[in-house]
């Protein structure tokens, strides 16, 4: 009966073990939750909405408009690709160009509006400069409050980036992809 028992727990033990370490490989390399911090990305995310990033890329890039979590000194930040490297990047009368184009931004719209509503604009004039090379140009979706590429934070070197926005998960009722 002892021995039964021993071989029991034996058994939990290493399906416990395996278990951990699955989830270690899995948090450390592929997935992990993220806790939306501000207004930086007010529409597309929300305050103290939890996201689902994937930290797993092929190709070591990363692509225009995508949001994407950047490693900070003392806490991470979550942001949108605008310039890669390489790219020229400008702002006159609230309109992104980047290399001489026009770019659209839909996910600007409200924000727009409420710009225009107060008597401002949402993106003032910034540029013309060059993203470095390895170097990524990230902004807020709330122009107006968030602290980028523009005004703090630079130039974000690639290895900084931790990883891609896939999933909004909680709260359950705003479950969505990452736009």
């Amino acid at each position: 009966m002892k021995a039964n028992i021993k071989k029991e727990v034996k058994s939990w033990g290493k399906s416990l073990l395996i278990a951990l370490g699955i989830a270690f490989v899995i948090r450390s390399f592929l997935i992990s939750p993220y806790i939306v911090e501000g207004a930086s990305m007010e529409p597309t995310l929300h305050d103290q909405e939890k996201v689902i990033v994937n930290k797993l890329n092929f190709t070591g890039n990363f692509d225009r408009g995508e949001i994407v979590i950047i490693k900070g000194k003392t806490k991470n930040y979550v942001k949108r690709i605008i310039g890669l490297p390489g790219d020229r990047i400008e702002v006159k009368n609230d309109v992104l160009h980047v290399n001489g184009v026009i770019c659209k931004e839909p996910y600007l719209s409200k924000n727009r509006e409420i710009a225009k509503q107060m008597g401002s604009r949402l993106t003032g004039d910034y540029g013309p400069i060059t993203v470095p090379k390895n170097k990524y140009f990230v902004m807020g979706d709330n122009r107006l409050v968030s602290k980028d590429s523009r005004n703090g934070l630079g130039f974000i070197d690639k290895k900084r980036i931790v990883g891609k926005g896939e999933l909004v998960f909680y709260p359950v009722s705003d479950f969505r992809n990452v736009k």
